[in-house]
């Protein structure tokens, strides 16, 4: 209930941010039902808007980053043009450009908005492999403060009494060669939050991140 209230409030303040503007998504943990959850908010949070403000701060990883990158660095290919919208296909056809039957071709949903994203100290894991890949991809600028810097895979070996887990894999970033393990995801834009911010309700990061994206649409 706690996660929930704090997840209205962010909405609202974006409302409060933006002017109306823009919709935002917190990601809870890098797993399926926040995958899912995801996918039914993506639709919802930006019908009508101009952009969407994805927040990962807080999200303590998993695995879903390339199920979320499937989403959201989809590329339109072709548009369509209905029956019977226009009398003369040949001369009105551009006037469509933006149209495409995403939800019956594409697998997952399908981002078409653009956007910044959020990530801070507390965004660890597949957390900040999402946020590296944000930025490598060139999906937004990425704003808040730098992940926390320990990403390495690990395997789980049973014990007579318990388990022990064992790195196996090293994550480096493809486009700049930058160890995941000590290499945190370092913002385009650092922004702190003054202490007592929660008890305020103000988000001076969530306020960056929408001033960014709306200075990008223009």
């Amino acid at each position: 209930m706690r996660y929930e209230e704090w997840i209205n409030s962010r909405k609202k303040l974006v409302e409060k941010y933006s002017n109306g503007q823009l919709g935002y998504i917190h990601i809870q943990g890098m797993n399926l039902p926040s995958f899912e959850r995801f996918e039914r908010e993506l639709k919802a949070s930006g019908y009508g808007k101009k952009g969407i403000v994805i927040d990962v701060r807080n999200n303590g990883g998993g695995w879903t980053t390339d199920r979320l990158l499937a989403v959201l660095t989809y590329q339109q290919h072709a548009y369509t043009v209905p029956r019977d919208a226009t009398d003369n296909l040949q001369k009105n056809n551009l006037k469509y450009k933006e149209n495409y039957p995403f939800n019956e071709r594409a697998v997952l949903s399908v981002n078409t908005k653009p956007l910044v994203a959020l990530s801070n100290q507390s965004s660890y894991s597949n957390a900040e492999i999402f946020a590296h890949a944000f930025k490598s991809l060139k999906l937004g600028k990425l704003v808040g403060q730098p992940t926390f810097g320990a990403v390495i895979s690990t395997g789980s070996y049973r014990l007579q009494d318990g388990a022990i887990r064992m790195p196996y894999r090293a994550w480096y970033v493809k486009e700049s060669g930058l160890n995941m393990e000590h290499g945190p995801a370092v913002p385009d834009v650092l922004v702190e939050n003054k202490p007592g911010w929660k008890a305020r309700n103000e988000d001076d990061q969530l306020k960056k991140a929408v001033e960014v994206l709306l200075q990008d649409l223009k």
